[in-house]
């Protein structure tokens, strides 16, 4: 369980891709994915960049906070696969004449879940020692970043930047999404510590901000030693607020424009962040 504080320095990082899958309860031939990006992607994601191998340590990554904004939620898409081959006939695929498949024409299939089109800014908060060694990483690392499985590259550069306040930053930063006819919008954020802090309560829904879990997620890694990979569970902390429409800086080029400009007005960026 994240013990680190909300406050104090952060990484931001920009989430977006073709394709993102963030594994929460996945086994063997169902692949499912989370509707946001999970503690274990993340954390395995900057172990990645870090050059750690499956069974090194991850007890300092762990400590880190994370909070995800939702700038666009994609669509969940299934690809089906068949797999395997070499099991007992029983175990095998019928075909489509009621059969079985035996010996090395067996297969299983398997069903990948993905979430197609969607973006995510992400706030990682703790020790600035350990972020800033984070952000060097994903500005040059050693093993390529991918988005919850190894074919999900990211569309483009991860890192934003170190920056003070990042809860101030998660609120104002550009979103990569468009509004309808200049209307507000409604953005989900999720994290693993409570989100009354991160901003006034709305009176119309005084019970919706943030102070108490909203479930649990087994997704807090412990290790990603491939024959003894584990999670624990943690609190799940979401909420949902009112953006006014000009944050919304579109997909793209606008996007990458916006964010570009607000990042330079308002924060120290790293030179290897956003060019």
């Amino acid at each position: 369980m994240s013990t680190a504080p909300v406050g104090g320095p952060g990484l931001l990082l920009h989430l977006a891709g073709p394709l993102q899958s963030w594994g929460e309860r996945s086994q063997f031939n169902e692949r499912d994915t989370a509707p946001f990006p999970t503690r274990s992607g993340v954390i395995g994601l900057l172990a990645s960049a870090l050059g750690r191998r499956r069974g090194e340590s991850i007890d300092d990554l762990a400590r880190l906070s994370l909070t995800v904004r939702t700038d666009r939620p994609g669509v969940l898409l299934r690809d089906l696969h068949t797999v395997g081959g070499g099991l007992k006939g029983r175990d095998t695929v019928t075909t489509a004449e009621g059969k079985k498949r035996s010996g090395g024409t067996a297969t299983l299939l398997s069903h990948r879940y993905y979430l197609a089109d969607a973006a995510f800014t992400a706030a990682l908060t703790g020790e600035r020692t350990l972020l800033e060694e984070c952000a060097q990483a994903l500005a040059e690392p050693q093993w390529p970043p991918f988005l919850g499985r190894r074919s999900c590259p990211p569309e483009g550069p991860v890192l934003l930047g170190l920056l003070d306040e990042p809860m101030h930053h998660l609120l104002h930063l550009p979103l990569a999404t468009r509004t309808t006819a200049g209307a507000p919008v409604r953005v989900t954020f999720h994290a693993d510590q409570p989100l009354d802090h991160l901003a006034p309560t709305d009176d119309t829904n005084p019970a919706d901000n943030g102070s108490t879990p909203a479930g649990h997620i087994t997704d807090h890694p412990t290790t990603y030693h491939p024959r003894h990979r584990a999670y624990r569970a943690r609190p799940r902390y979401q909420r949902t607020l009112t953006l006014p429409a000009d944050r919304c800086a579109g997909h793209g080029t606008d996007y990458l424009n916006a964010l570009g400009t607000y990042l330079g007005q308002h924060t120290h960026r790293l030179e290897e962040g956003l060019a």
